[in-house]
């Protein structure tokens, strides 16, 4: 069995969709200039409200791409 190594950052992704469009946005991004990405975790989800509807998501996450051997 390989031993695999994993680097982890931070990223934070927005939509004016859903808290969903904002994390698939901020992993479609990463993956044009990052290769071999593994694996994401929400970290924090805020929003922007106005006149009392949730007009903009922003969603942190934290995304793991393993090491190349």
């Amino acid at each position: 069995m390989n031993e695999h190594v994993y680097k982890s950052i931070e990223l934070t992704g927005s939509s004016t969709k859903s808290s969903d469009d904002a994390i698939r946005c901020a992993i479609e991004r990463a993956s044009k200039t990052l290769h071999n990405l593994n694996w994401f975790e929400v970290t924090e989800t805020r929003g922007h409200i106005e006149n009392g509807a949730v007009v903009h998501w922003q969603v942190t996450l934290k995304l793991g791409m393993r090491l190349d051997d």
